[in-house]
């Protein structure tokens, strides 16, 4: 007997490099997005989205954040697009110890693309006025056993690397203390 898998809606947004005009109008919602308090602040450094420019050759790649990695890649491959050479890492989305892209600049916890959670569409998509950026949507089948780390799990052990597990556990205690 063979059981139902349970399917879930993966929401992705599809870039297109061609119709990009390096506006990073993305980039300034998104950072006053997910400013604290809401729309309280611009910092592009906060921002989950990155506009690569290279305006002489008049190239704009937006590449969002991806998930969180505790090692770099071995790969420093190098892309070459009209005859410019760029390293792989320009174009990467995962937030790792080898750039700071994709890093909360003050705590320098991993940032990653919520999709403008609680919104109708990441904001990105709605203020992109060239349609470089778009939100598709696909069906796809679930294991029970598929277990993805916890937000603060990540976090934690982000911070962990940072600064030394005995410190993140005199924090930890200090704080218990206090209730």
């Amino acid at each position: 007997m063979s059981e139902d898998k349970k399917k879930k809606i993966i929401k992705t947004i599809k870039i297109d490099v061609d119709k990009c005009n390096g506006c990073r109008a993305c980039e300034v919602i998104c950072s006053s997005f997910h400013a604290s308090p809401k729309y309280s602040s611009n910092n592009p450094a906060r921002s989950r989205i990155r506009v690569i420019r290279d305006p002489y050759r008049d190239l704009y790649v937006p590449v969002y954040a991806g998930e969180y990695t505790v090692a770099e890649c071995a790969g420093r491959d190098k892309y070459t697009i009209d005859g410019k050479e760029y390293d792989e890492c320009l174009f990467c989305r995962a937030s790792c110890p080898s750039r700071d892209a994709f890093k909360e600049p003050d705590s320098g916890l991993p940032l990653k693309c919520d999709m403008c959670e609680g919104e109708d569409e990441p904001l990105c998509v709605k203020w992109c006025m060239v349609d470089a950026l778009t939100v598709e949507e696909r069906e796809e089948d679930v294991d029970e056993e598929e277990v993805s780390p916890e937000e603060l799990e990540i976090g934690l052990e982000s911070l962990a690397d940072k600064y030394g597990i005995e410190k993140l556990r005199d924090i930890v205690a200090r704080m218990s203390e206090k209730d």
